[in-house]
């Protein structure tokens, strides 16, 4: 049955940054515990057990001149050339971030203005109609935009957003924890608009928020380094709860979504989801399909750039997306009319999922 007008998207874009960051660039690195205990394996112990829970070979970071502000302007700049729009058109542009613009070299956050009204000066767009905002969700807040465009269409009040999640995580680890590995920077963007009588477009969404003893799984904390200045702030996780957390919680939020739009989990085609760490990745995905008595997953079913791209925070759905529905990664590939899943998990904590028709 062909819906009214359904949410769909026009257009992708992403920025991956030029610099790699291989697993060897650390193997002089010195790492500590949270007790500032000096971690006495060898370099090369680390970075073994490290890739293999995490899948993550390399990493990109930004150049040093370079700031979140304008990897999205990047990535929107792609998305609205792929959806060939003019972006006077734009109704919204909602920025998904967690740390603003942070300058090289420091830890100084700047997100005043907002870094969506940053995107559109550089844009070039004078329509005082254009409303741009951000939003702070954790990892799942380029998802929460796509919710957010999404209700705005329904309610009537917007026809065409621009939704982009930008990060440069590179400027906000602790060097001397292990986990600083996973981080990095990039941005990815869509174009998404009102379509009538079409049967491609979001079908369903679920968002969820355990903000109890789960609130700071991931926080705000000092260097583990002894001498670090204790005023200093940096981005931490506690990886076993992390873990444990999205083990459980992120596959009832999926399958939360597909009942919400009445889809058969065997119609789901392609599952995007935040590229956190490989090994938990899959563990989610086979947790989600055994909630439907399944124990075996499709082939393919999870398309993965984390081993190069490594975690980008709100940019790794987006990017990912962009790459797969660009052909640019072997062997996945979304065709029309297919059902596909973006999901994620991230600080808050904060987990979400959507639905959509290709």
């Amino acid at each position: 049955m062909i819906q009214t007008m359904r949410t769909v998207i026009t257009g992708t874009g992403s920025f991956i940054p030029a610099n790699k960051k291989l697993n060897n660039d650390f193997l002089q690195q010195e790492f500590y515990s949270e007790r500032q205990e000096r971690i006495p394996s060898e370099g090369a112990d680390i970075i073994r057990k490290f890739e293999e829970v995490t899948g993550i070979s390399e990493r990109r970071y930004a150049d040093l001149d370079m700031n979140a502000t304008e990897m999205a302007v990047a990535a929107a700049v792609a998305a609205i050339k792929d959806a060939g729009t003019d972006p006077e058109t734009l109704d919204q542009i909602i920025v998904a971030h967690n740390f603003g613009n942070v300058l090289t070299e420091t830890i100084q956050s700047d997100a005043v203005p907002s870094l969506a009204s940053r995107v559109k000066q550089a844009l070039g767009i004078r329509n005082p109609s254009c409303i741009p905002y951000d939003i702070l969700f954790g990892c799942p807040g380029w998802i929460q935009g796509l919710i957010q465009a999404d209700a705005f269409f329904k309610a009537g009040l917007a026809k065409k957003c621009l939704v982009i999640g930008t990060e440069t995580l590179s400027r906000v680890i602790d060097k001397y924890d292990r986990d600083s590995m996973i981080f990095s920077d990039g941005a990815g963007a869509v174009v998404v608009e009102a379509v009538a009588e079409t049967q491609a477009g979001i079908i369903s969404a679920s968002a969820q928020s355990y903000a109890m003893e789960e609130l700071n799984y991931i926080y705000m904390g000092k260097s583990y380094a002894p001498e670090a200045d204790k005023s200093v702030r940096y981005i931490k996780m506690l990886g076993r709860k992390v873990y444990e957390f999205a083990l459980k919680r992120v596959p009832e939020a999926m399958k939360a979504c597909l009942d919400a739009g009445g889809i058969d989990i065997a119609d789901v085609k392609k599952i995007f989801i935040h590229q956190a760490n490989e090994k938990m990745d899959i563990a989610i995905i086979k947790a989600f399909y055994l909630l439907y008595g399944i124990k075996d997953i499709p082939a393919d079913i999870m398309p993965m750039n984390i081993h190069v791209l490594g975690n980008s925070s709100v940019a790794t759905v987006p990017t990912l997306f962009d790459m797969v529905r660009k052909g640019q990664i072997a062997n996945q590939e979304v065709h029309a009319g297919e059902v596909i899943l973006f999901a994620s998990v991230g600080a808050g904590m904060n987990i979400n999922a959507v639905s959509y028709r290709v």
